[in-house]
């Protein structure tokens, strides 16, 4: 039977397996009766899936009946050699309710495929999402002070560099607290109430931002739900601001039945969002080690043998002997296009950057807005693309402090070399490689260095 599962976890076709195995029992004396039951037991182990891509290409996996979305980012990640930093993520998309969230690594995919309904148009989606542990690293990008404080029973503010783990404490939560819009149920105004997102649930005031209990009224707890993100908050419900989320229950299937809430800005969902992630799996999330995982140590690579760097001046040290490095292959890079006609020079620089995967030729801004929003707003996600208002040029997207911007990325002409800038020309670039690279390492005029590229990979 193990071996039967082998087989069929790689091949699409289970019948010529299932005469196999009953072959295989009869050889070995089992009853018939007790073959029947044991093939169809078997064939239940697995199940076919669809899984999407942000291009909405799609390919049908067979995969066990209790796989996890960590094993389908794992069985992706393998497929298309690509680099397991644990941002790829698996995300729930119901297209009919105009929502979606990310699946937590250790859910069972079998049972959030369970909750959707036959007609519904829902889908699994793969994708980068740069954001999903990172406030573990960075609390402070994620809780804004104004928003949290120590629950009521301790009367004190947190202490930001303890703040993930006061989540994890059964005894005791930060406090998140706040304006939000929320429609109001079987109506189509929305009204602005004052929250509290305790470990109990989520509140609302009706009394100002009074928070005794007899103004607090429960609005959503989580035990039988989840927290997602609205995609066209404006449109679909008619929300003041499109920075829409809300608490759906499992058992729910129909707008109407979504507790809908709305955000002045994308830091404020942000931190309701991974507020209401932590106080639900946070605790399996720590314990997975997941988030740990990406911490970077400093390494030497210059003996024979590799080494860890411990001493804090020495690793600077070699971060900028690397440095100089770096800045003298690159202008032997530069030195070996030559210049015998711009013609001649013109030719790589154009065509060198089209494989790499930080670039994604003729992008809209807008479609270059949602696709960094989709794969996370922090710090150093970017993009290349072609412009759209000049065929010669090219533009730079990056997001920081949560908000996105764009640098035009513009071609000089140097007696009849080809360089490109960000900065007008003062600091030129052979080509876009050298270009991101150089801003890989330092910031220059941009407002951080340039960290996690938009991947896209085909399925």
């Amino acid at each position: 039977i193990t071996s039967f599962q082998l087989r069929c976890s790689s091949k699409r076709d289970r019948g010529a397996e299932r005469d196999s195995l009953l072959f295989s029992l009869k050889v070995n004396g089992f009853p018939t009766c007790c073959m029947v039951e044991i093939v169809v037991n078997v064939m239940f182990l697995f199940q076919v899936i669809k899984v999407y891509n942000e291009d909405n290409t799609s390919k049908a996996v067979e995969v066990p009946t209790d796989v996890t979305a960590r094993d389908i980012c794992q069985l992706f990640v393998l497929k298309n050699h690509c680099i397991d930093d644990h941002s790829w993520t698996l995300f729930e998309h119901l297209s009919h309710l105009g929502i979606e969230r990310t699946i937590e690594d250790h859910e069972s995919v079998m049972e959030v495929s369970s909750g959707w309904g036959m007609d519904s148009d829902s889908r699994l989606y793969f994708r980068k999402n740069y954001a999903k542990y990172e406030f573990f690293k960075r609390p402070l990008d994620f809780f804004p002070d104004h928003m949290v404080s120590i629950s009521t029973e301790t009367n004190g503010l947190v202490d930001h560099s303890e703040l993930i783990q006061t989540f994890l404490k059964s005894s005791t939560c930060p406090e998140i607290h706040g304006y939000l819009h929320a429609k109001e149920q079987s109506k189509k105004s929305w009204k602005k109430f004052y929250f509290v997102l305790r470990r109990s649930g989520l509140y609302y005031s009706n009394k100002g931002t009074s928070k005794e209990p007899r103004h607090l009224q429960l609005f959503a707890d989580f035990s039988d739900s989840h927290v997602y993100t609205v995609l066209s908050a404006k449109k679909l419900h008619g929300a003041p601001t499109e920075f829409g989320f809300c608490v759906k229950s499992t058992k729910c299937s129909s707008a109407r039945d979504l507790k809908l809430l709305c955000a002045d800005d994308e830091q404020t969902r942000t931190c309701w969002i991974t507020a209401m992630r932590l106080l639900k799996v946070g605790l399996l999330m720590n314990n997975s080690g997941i988030c740990n995982k990406n911490s970077l140590v400093a390494m030497d690579f210059s003996g024979q043998k590799t080494r860890v760097i411990e001493n804090p001046s020495e690793a600077l040290s070699v971060a900028v002997e690397e440095g100089l490095s770096w800045r003298r292959k690159s202008c032997h890079r530069l030195s070996g296009h030559g210049s015998p006609s711009a013609a001649q020079s013109s030719v790589p620089n154009i065509a060198i950057h089209l494989a790499q995967p930080w670039f994604h030729g003729k992008l809209s801004r807008e479609e270059a807005q949602r696709l960094i929003i989709q794969q996370g707003l922090i710090d150093g996600v970017f993009l290349l693309r072609d412009s759209q208002s000049n065929p010669k040029t090219f533009v730079l997207s990056l997001c920081h402090m949560q908000k996105i911007k764009h640098f035009q990325i513009l071609p000089v002409d140097d007696e009849g070399e080809l360089f490109y800038s960000l900065d007008d020309g003062h600091t030129r670039f052979a080509d876009l490689i050298q270009l991101v690279e150089f801003y890989q390492l330092n910031r220059g005029v941009l407002p951080c260095k340039l960290k996690h590229h938009c991947a896209q990979i085909t399925l």
